[in-house]
């Protein structure tokens, strides 16, 4: 996937609706989870730490989902469990995406493209 799929994707798991591109922004906006139509930046997910944090609380915990994130967040990150504490947000971001099951994987280096 490539980033910009990865943003829309994660925002989408966390509630955000209405999301698309806008040209005068340069960005893309989306409604927030249960705030109405009113339209703002998705978060950087895969550059700021703090959105995946956020993110990373949608996660349902009542079943393996945050297990399977947390092993699948080590193979992203390739080091044991201390070490995964130091993941960076794009890191996360792939761990998220693969525990809810919404990873693509791409063969292409294409640049990303607006909807």
């Amino acid at each position: 996937m490539n980033p910009e799929q990865q943003r829309i994707a994660i925002a989408k798991a966390c509630g955000w609706t209405n999301i698309g591109w806008n040209g005068v922004y340069q960005d893309w906006l989306g409604s927030r989870p249960n705030e109405g139509r009113d339209t703002y930046p998705i978060p950087d997910y895969l550059n700021d730490l703090n959105a995946m944090h956020e993110a990373e609380k949608t996660l349902n915990v009542s079943d393996e989902q945050i297990t399977y994130w947390q092993n699948t967040l080590q193979l992203v990150c390739d080091r044991h469990n201390t070490i995964t504490l130091m993941a960076t947000a794009a890191q996360r971001a792939e761990a998220f995406l693969r525990a809810i099951g919404k990873w693509v994987e791409t063969n292409s280096t294409k640049e990303p493209t607006h909807l």
